[in-house]
């Protein structure tokens, strides 16, 4: 069992997922590291680490890479590669990926959440989605997503998701941080 006074929140601090698992670290005592670049403002600006160009620049990708890994195009090259440079960063950090958004038919998560949950598995990291359409957690196990009622088990953990957190979403993220450290 991971004892709260040893974990660490790695996230983004934007509005949606990011803030409500930041507010759940700080409503049970757990640190909490947001990662951001210049130009940027967070909505969560605790513990507010903002990457320099050669810092960001070590979570660099081929966005051609990303594309194809994503199933998608993006076109906005230089405001998303900063946006998947720090999300690098997040993942690097921490072990464990949550993730609050959409799987998608071909297994990626919807919008740029989706490039945290690539990069779980690219990393081999223990992975977890809550799907807010079906309403249901489920873990990347064996090539596929298996529902899961998922334990953070690890020290690091990354949260990440949409901006579009529903109350449902936001309920998963407390029960996933009661299920682990007990009453707030």
């Amino acid at each position: 069992m991971v004892q709260k006074e040893t974990c660490t929140l790695y996230s983004g601090g934007l509005k949606g997922a990011e803030c409500a698992f930041g507010e759940a670290a700080e409503k049970w005592g757990i640190k909490e590291v947001n990662f951001t670049f210049a130009g940027r403002t967070p909505d969560r600006r605790k513990h507010l680490v903002v990457l320099a160009e050669d810092e960001l620049k070590r979570g660099d990708i081929s966005m051609e890479l990303a594309s194809k890994m994503m199933n998608r195009d993006y076109y906005e090259a230089d405001k998303i590669r900063k946006v998947l440079q720090t999300i690098f960063h997040m993942v690097n950090k921490g072990h464990q990926v949550f993730a609050i958004g959409a799987i998608q038919p071909d297994n990626t998560v919807k919008g740029g959440t989706g490039w945290a949950v690539e990069l779980a598995k690219l990393f081999n990291r223990p992975l977890s989605v809550f799907d807010q359409e079906r309403g249901q957690w489920y873990t990347w196990q064996h090539g596929g997503w298996q529902e899961d009622t998922p334990k953070i088990s690890h020290p690091t953990l990354v949260g990440s998701g949409t901006r579009d957190l529903t109350d449902a979403g936001r309920a998963a993220i407390d029960k996933l941080f009661a299920d682990a450290f007990g009453p707030a």
